[in-house]
């Protein structure tokens, strides 16, 4: 006797696409430049600016699991919401709380790993395919979460020339597009797992973005274009908002097995 057939539903994340992964390209790097703007251009200092982010992201995260469908205004926005705390959180425990870059990439390294096999042991799966409960939805956002966060403190890491690896804002930019080109060759010429393709991708577009940001508003003399925080962010914001608009977006779909 054969097993009913699963039922496929959609879910409550855009499929991912080329534009999936451009819109979270433009997002990370948002997170950096909007993060320092508040932080330090409006001088309010790692502690307030993630008080204020991480607010932000409990309405937007409380909005995203009540919804019953993908919205994709929503969704971006609750990205955005992540990547901006992840950024003052990581500038928080890299330099205020004084562990520095190296220390705060392996607690939120740490973190990262906890939570992803936290979300295998207790649901058997990691992948967007399998996004069906509440709490797939919470590890999915937790693990969005601390791979955010530790961009931001990979990115410094490897850019900084004093107690990191100096590659510079540029540098460091090309070394996570190169990691990117790997997993993309790994996807295309490889059978190795999707799943972990994709967040083996997930977690290099955000210290690439955190490496573009701090490239657009950083001083000349750190290696930066010295722009306006506030224009960068501006800038990013049209941007995201136009692709997210216009490029077709549609939700992940996962199989839902029947009861017997």
């Amino acid at each position: 006797m054969h097993s009913p057939s699963p039922r496929h539903e959609l879910a409550k994340v855009p499929a991912v696409t080329l534009g999936f992964w451009i819109i979270k390209i433009l997002a990370t790097t948002l997170g950096e430049t909007a993060g320092d703007a508040v932080t330090m251009s409006m001088e309010l200092g790692y502690l307030a600016g993630t008080a204020i982010f991480a607010a932000l992201l409990a309405v937007m995260l409380a909005a995203q699991i009540r919804t019953s469908r993908f919205k994709p205004l929503l969704f971006w926005a609750t990205i955005i919401a992540t990547t901006t705390v992840g950024t003052t959180f990581a500038d928080l425990c890299d330099r205020s709380l004084g562990i520095g870059y190296l220390g705060g990439s392996a607690v939120l390294g740490t973190l990262l790993a906890v939570t992803l096999c936290g979300w295998y042991r207790t649901l058997g799966s990691v992948s967007l395919a399998r996004l069906d409960t509440r709490d797939a939805e919470v590890f999915y956002w937790l693990t969005i979460l601390f791979s955010q966060t530790l961009g931001t403190a990979l990115g410094d890491w490897v850019a900084d020339p004093e107690t990191g690896w100096g590659l510079g804002y540029g540098g460091g930019a090309v070394l996570f597009a190169a990691g990117l080109a790997v997993v993309l060759a790994l996807y295309w010429w490889t059978r190795m797992s999707r799943t972990a393709l994709f967040w083996a991708a997930f977690i290099l577009t955000r210290p690439l973005g955190a490496t573009v940001g701090d490239f657009l508003d950083k001083p000349v003399a750190d290696g930066g274009l010295a722009l306006s925080r506030y224009t960068a962010t501006g800038a990013l914001v049209a941007a995201m908002l136009l692709l997210v608009l216009l490029l077709p977006q549609r939700a992940e779909r996962f199989a839902r097995q029947p009861r017997d």
